[in-house]
């Protein structure tokens, strides 16, 4: 029941990412016009908002959604027999990643789609899938000390890979920060936009991406080499697949102008690459050991029966 329940957290987190780009993408990021109300008078929005203000609500309402599957998630680590204490930990965690990401959304908001406070929001979007993620990982390894599979500069290896990959998504937020879709109408010239070069950002982006994909190439040569587990050299497969059909999409969408639908499954694939990258260190270690049990309360010693 817990896989179950943090897989739904972990499907949800990928969601809200998805939808929080649609609103950018259909310029509704402005819909409603401030928060937590979606104007000063109104919770939900009016007729006069259109569109825009349903598509900015509906995104509001699957925070709701988000919220109710990490609470699941929560309820099903605690209600576990034998409790697991870190699985209730990661559980809670994603909880306040949605707080905080609410409150960020806010932000966002209320500063008029400042795309620095928009790259933020994504990057903590980002957070929520990494402890989703871990928290379904970890809901079928046992709690003993982590064990590394393989020698420390092959885990080491896993890191960078990790850390380029994050670089990669972070210059992404900046690309679209500087890029054509500010979230509202394009006739709005009151949204900010990032100061920087958009072709020199996406070159940035670009060169990333080729570092990215050498590197996935690498590992999987030294996890060949090395004999690492197949579980590994299987994800590792499937991102360095993820990551060139990623490759593919950002340069057509660049040479056709950044099309609202190739930016939105950009996006999708951009969440996927995330997940991808995290789960090769996961399976370069084996936890063992059974789940420590939850301390039973006292019980009054039985009495024979007269």
């Amino acid at each position: 029941m817990v896989r179950r329940a943090a897989f739904a957290a972990l499907v949800m987190s990928v969601v809200i990412v998805v939808t929080g780009g649609a609103v950018r993408l259909t310029a509704s990021g402005l819909g409603c016009t401030t928060w937590p109300r979606c104007t000063g008078e109104s919770i939900t929005p009016t007729p006069e908002m259109g569109l825009h203000g349903i598509i900015e609500f509906t995104n509001r309402m699957l925070t709701y959604v988000l919220s109710a599957a990490v609470g699941w998630a929560i309820l099903a680590a605690r209600c576990h027999r034998p409790w697991r204490r870190g699985l209730s930990r990661l559980g809670w965690a994603q909880f306040w990643l949605v707080m905080s990401n609410a409150v960020i959304g806010g932000i966002t908001v209320l500063t008029g789609l400042n795309p620095y406070t928009v790259a933020v929001h994504l990057i903590s979007a980002m957070a929520l899938v990494w402890v989703a993620l871990l928290m379904w990982e970890r809901s079928r390894e046992g709690d003993g000390p982590p064990r590394p599979a393989v020698a420390g500069p092959i885990v080491r290896l896993s890191y960078v890979l990790v850390a380029v990959i994050g670089l990669l998504v972070a210059a992404g937020t900046l690309v679209t920060g500087a890029g054509h879709h500010p979230g509202t109408p394009k006739d709005n010239k009151l949204v900010p936009r990032i100061p920087l070069d958009y072709d020199r950002l996406a070159q940035v982006h670009a060169d990333l991406a080729f570092v990215s994909v050498g590197l996935a190439v690498a590992v999987l040569f030294v996890f060949a080499a090395v004999k690492a587990p197949p579980a590994a050299r299987a994800r590792a497969r499937e991102l360095l697949a993820v990551l060139l059909l990623q490759g593919v999409l950002g340069f057509v969408q660049y040479f056709t102008d950044v099309p609202e639908l190739l930016v939105g499954i950009h996006m999708l694939g951009a969440t996927l690459t995330w997940i991808a990258v995290l789960r090769i260190p996961l399976a370069l270690r084996v936890r063992e050991g059974a789940a420590p049990t939850a301390p039973l309360p006292a019980q009054a010693p039985r009495t024979a029966a007269v």
